[in-house]
């Protein structure tokens, strides 16, 4: 070495403090690139994305083969310093080198490459999969010696290094990503993948039409009652009951109806032919579940009900739609008037609104882990069924309650205590 000239080891060095730059950005490039993305490159057959894929599915043998690498190079860059800074400065040259060479190596072999690989993964990855499959297989042998060794080590603290898991996400985690996704994923694209993420949290009795408000043919009535309620009727499809909502025996729909009512002598026994058998579902069903059992059982509408077999309401395919992508038909005067905004800030809401309803109109977070209705969330609060207006708190909200009927909150007016 001492009589090798100091421009050709100068430019040694210099080659492999490039070597170690490319190491080091290599190892970064590799282990930061997007799975997710990486995956679909593959299957679009990027032959780059499937080297990088195939190094990856043994990481241990990727770092074997690049810490190899890059130890190689540092020491053989530090032994080369050496040698230059004891021909200029003498023993001194030996304390010089090593201070140079780790400023050198920090800067220039280390952090800036490892930045740039961690800002563009591909660009550094892609290439340098072709030069590591390459190295990998030449140093196969020191590679595997290495590795056994390591993963020997490994092993008596329990990890198993050939055991890569395939990275996964829960639903919370999809969520952020939904939401990180900024303009790459449109608004309303966006608020319909969260909303079906959210289906799980939601249940039919979160969304269906309670027993009370549930419009439906009671078989006991006149023919032409029946007659007149079906031609009054603006729903496509009606439960057909004996004497009580309990004892639903049938669904009604728009078009059996207008067959049923082209017959000249209409009868029960006729609108009984006409109705096909109700479909029931438990109300604590999740609404993922009970979208899928629709399709399952090609049905439309069930009736909803309790863990006794009480009707509870009804729900519908299009309810669930709903939560997905929102009202499918502009609201009635009667809905419009469910929540209304007051002069001084406050709202005018109807007891008998959904809580998930109020929230998401107005962005709030009252309950919804109990009652389903702001008169339910008022009674379970006060513990007791009011008989003149009184106010209340719910967390950050006020309530005041201002019309009582029939042992029901019927109205009641609310403001967000910021």
């Amino acid at each position: 070495m001492n009589d090798v000239p100091l421009s050709i080891l100068s430019g040694i060095l210099f080659c492999l403090i490039l070597l170690s730059a490319f190491f080091s950005s290599s190892e970064t490039g590799m282990l930061s690139i997007n799975k997710y993305r990486l995956k679909h490159l593959v299957k679009s057959k990027n032959r780059s994305a499937i080297k990088v894929d195939t190094l990856l599915k043994r990481p241990d043998r990727l770092i074997g083969v690049i810490l190899i690498g890059n130890n190689f190079v540092n020491i053989l860059a530090s032994a080369i310093a050496t040698i230059i800074a004891v021909r200029i400065w003498g023993d001194a040259g030996v304390a010089i080198a090593t201070a140079a060479l780790t400023m050198i190596v920090l800067i220039f072999a280390e952090v800036t490459p490892k930045t740039l690989a961690a800002i563009h993964p591909e660009r550094i990855a892609f290439p340098a999969s072709w030069i590591l499959g390459v190295l990998l297989k030449a140093l196969y042998p020191l590679v595997w010696l290495v590795n056994g060794l390591s993963n020997g080590l490994l092993r008596l603290i329990g990890v198993k290094a050939s055991h890569n898991e395939q990275d996964t996400l829960n639903t919370e985690e999809l969520r952020t990503v939904v939401n990180e996704a900024g303009g790459l994923i449109p608004a309303a694209h966006q608020e319909m993948l969260i909303s079906i993420l959210d289906l799980e949290k939601v249940s039919v009795e979160d969304i269906m039409i309670p027993r009370n408000e549930v419009v439906g043919i009671d078989i006991e009535d006149s023919i032409e009652e029946i007659i007149v309620q079906i031609c009054d009727s603006r729903h496509t499809r009606m439960p057909v009951y004996n004497g009580e909502i309990n004892k639903v025996i049938g669904i009604l729909h728009a078009r059996h109806a207008a067959v049923f009512l082209r017959d000249e002598n209409p009868t029960k026994a006729a609108l009984l032919k006409a109705t096909v058998e109700p479909y029931f579902i438990p109300e604590t069903t999740p609404l993922n579940t009970a979208l899928l059992n629709f399709q399952k059982d090609h049905q439309q509408m069930a009736v909803v009900v309790d863990e006794y077999g009480d009707v509870q309401g009804i729900a519908a395919m299009e309810d669930i739609l709903e939560e997905i992508v929102g009202e499918f038909t502009p609201p009635t005067q009667d809905e419009e008037e469910e929540i209304q905004t007051l002069d001084d800030g406050s709202f005018r809401i109807d007891g008998t609104t959904h809580i998930r309803e109020i929230n998401k109109a107005l962005d709030w977070h009252l309950p919804t882990d109990g009652p389903k209705t702001l008169n339910g969330l008022i009674i379970e609060t006060l513990e007791f069924i009011p008989d003149c207006p009184i106010s209340l708190r719910v967390g950050h909200y006020l309530i005041e309650i201002q019309e009582i009927e029939d042992k029901v909150v019927k109205y009641a007016k609310l403001r967000h205590k910021h």
